[in-house]
């Protein structure tokens, strides 16, 4: 399970329409485009799903190549090589001052931990954590994994903290591309190891 609450300055690239839900409920569903600075190589564009309950009476104004603030909660889909953005929005903001494309937020993440843990020290002589965890979605007759980077600084290591752990964390969300991929992390303001309770039919 990987959560974001986030704000999204981007432009949009699907004009909105309105469609309903299973429930027959209304909701305003548009695309934008946000630019994810490259750390090496070139920057990349990805396109992000947007629905907003109910139907957005301005949505005349949601013409392709405006600019948009979106805040909401912004999750991800992984399909074989492919990865897609969607989000659920709470607000929408039109007028947009900033021309700057960004994707700021706090994630929240549950899976598991991959194979190192790496407990490292800055040039600051500061201690910090680096590791990986993948959140896995069951697909038809298997599995999706999406991997995330995370960084810990001034952190200890817990024991609890082993290779092949379950963990929920949360913290600062990052995006940024190395060699034209993708690459998602989270700088971590708290983290626990996460223990799947067993399925009990009666709750």
């Amino acid at each position: 399970m990987i959560k974001c609450n986030v704000t999204v300055c981007g432009t949009i690239s699907k004009a909105a329409v309105v469609r309903t839900n299973n429930e027959n409920k209304a909701f305003t569903a548009f695309a934008v485009n946000c630019v994810i600075p490259a750390r090496n190589g070139i920057d990349k564009t990805v396109e992000i799903s947007v629905a907003k309950d109910g139907e957005e009476y301005n949505r005349t104004d949601y013409t392709v190549g405006k600019r948009v603030e979106i805040s909401g909660v912004l999750t991800f889909k992984k399909r074989g090589d492919n990865l897609y953005f969607n989000m659920s929005a709470s607000s929408v903001n039109l007028t947009v001052a900033s021309n700057e494309d960004s994707i700021k937020g706090e994630m929240h993440f549950r899976g598991k931990t991959g194979k190192n843990i790496e407990e490292k020290t800055d040039k600051k002589g500061k201690n910090f954590l680096q590791f990986s965890a993948f959140s896995a979605e069951k697909v038809n007759d298997g599995f999706e994994y999406l991997w995330v980077r995370f960084l810990g600084f001034d952190r200890e290591r817990e024991e609890w903290l082993q290779p092949q752990t379950g963990i929920e964390a949360k913290g600062e969300l990052e995006l940024s591309v190395y060699n034209d991929k993708l690459n998602i992390a989270c700088k971590v303001s708290e983290m626990s190891e996460y223990v799947k309770q067993p399925y009990n039919p009666n709750n």
